[in-house]
C-alpha cells in the first residue's frame, strides 16, 4: 500500500465518464492506471462489473473475493478474477468511507454479498416487469461498448461489487439487509488496475438503497468514473519547450520560458488532460491525496432501520 500511496501523488485525471441515474456506462482502464467512482450530487449506490479487456471470460469473481477478504472490502483489498485465472485484477487504493467501519446493526460499506437487482427476480417476487435494474443496465452498457445487441452479451454480466452500499446480516435471522448509504457528494472509492480492464457501472434504481429496488420510486443521482494516469517526466535543463501527449495520443508543443515552465498549475491549465509529459524540467504533482476538499463526515446512520433485501 505504501507504493500505491506514493503513486497516487503522481496521478492526474485524464478522462471521466458520468453515469446517469438508473442507467449504466462502460469504461476502459489500462494496467497501471487508477480509476475512481465518485458521488457527485446525492447519496447513490453503484453496481460494478469488471472484465479482462482482452478476454471477457476472465471477470470479477465476487465469491472468491469474499472468501479471500471479507463480506465488505476496503483500502488494501483486491478484487479477484474467475478461475482458471484467479488473480487480482484491481487493488483498492483509497476509500473516503473507510471511517464508517461497522455500525451497531453490523452493517458495512462496499459489499460483495448481494448479486445485483435484476428483472427476473423482480418478476418472480412481484409479478411486475421493470427493465432498468442493474442487470439490464449493465447488459446495455456492455453491448453499447462492444457494438452488439444486449442479448448477445447478457451472459457476461456477473455478480457485482456493491459500491457505496451499506449492508449486513440481521442478528436474529442472519438474512441480508440493506440500509441508507452514508455516501455524500465528493466521496469516492479508488482502484489501481492490475490488468487492462473493461468495466461497467450502473447507478442503481434503488438510489441510496434505504427502501426499495426495481422501480422509479427512489431518488436517484448520477455517479462519475474518473480515470487517472501517471505523469512521466524527465529533467532536461535549458530546453524551452515541453512535449505533451494528450489522451487522444496527439502531440502539441507549447513554448515556455527558457528556464522551463513557471509552475505546474500554469501547465495544467494550458494543456488540459495529460497522459504524459516529457522534456519538462520541473516536478509535476497536480493531484492531492484525496482529490477533494476535507469536510465534516456524517456519522453512521444508526437511526435508519435495516431494510430486508428482497430483490437482490
Amino acid at each position: 500500500m505504501a507504493v500505491l500511496e506514493s503513486a497516487r501523488h503522481t496521478m492526474v485525471k485524464i478522462r471521466e465518464v458520468v453515469v446517469p441515474p438508473r442507467n449504466a456506462r462502460a469504461f476502459r482502464v489500462s494496467r497501471g492506471q487508477f480509476f475512481r467512482i465518485v458521488s457527485i450530487e446525492g447519496p447513490q449506490v453503484g453496481d460494478l462489473n469488471l472484465w479482462n479487456a482482452n478476454d471477457l471470460s476472465e471477470r470479477f469473481f465476487s465469491g472468491k473475493t469474499r472468501a479471500l477478504h471479507a463480506t465488505h472490502v476496503g483500502a488494501g483489498d483486491r478484487l479477484w478474477s474467475t478461475m482458471p485465472y484467479l488473480r487480482p485484477i484491481v487493488t483498492i487504493s483509497h476509500d473516503t468511507l473507510s471511517w464508517y467501519g461497522w455500525d451497531s446493526d453490523g452493517a458495512g460499506i462496499h459489499d460483495v454479498i448481494g448479486t445485483r437487482c435484476d428483472p427476473y427476480t423482480n418478476l418472480l417476487l412481484s409479478g411486475t416487469g421493470y427493465d432498468f435494474c442493474c442487470h439490464s443496465n449493465l447488459s446495455r452498457a456492455l453491448a453499447a461498448e462492444l457494438k452488439v445487441e444486449p442479448c448477445a452479451v447478457e451472459h457476461h454480466i456477473h455478480d457485482v461489487l456493491n459500491v457505496f452500499m451499506c449492508t449486513g446480516f440481521t442478528k436474529d435471522t442472519h438474512q441480508y439487509f440493506m440500509k441508507a448509504s452514508p455516501v455524500r457528494p465528493g466521496d469516492f472509492i479508488e482502484f489501481f488496475a492490475e490488468i487492462n480492464l473493461l468495466g461497467a457501472l450502473s447507478a442503481c434504481p434503488g438510489g441510496d438503497c434505504s427502501a426499495t429496488h426495481s422501480s422509479d420510486v427512489a431518488a436517484c443521482y448520477p455517479l462519475k468514473i474518473e480515470i487517472l494516469s501517471r505523469i512521466e517526466q524527465r529533467s532536461a535543463p535549458g530546453l524551452g519547450r515541453c512535449q505533451v501527449n494528450t489522451t487522444a495520443a496527439t502531440a502539441r508543443l507549447l513554448r515556455f520560458p527558457q528556464n522551463g515552465c513557471r509552475n505546474s498549475a500554469e501547465l495544467l491549465r494550458a494543456v488540459g488532460p495529460i497522459a504524459s509529459i516529457s522534456k519538462c524540467p520541473l516536478l509535476l504533482r497536480f493531484w492531492p491525496p484525496t482529490g477533494y476538499p476535507a469536510r465534516a463526515r456524517p456519522q453512521p446512520q444508526l437511526g435508519n432501520p435495516p431494510v430486508r433485501a428482497r430483490l437482490l
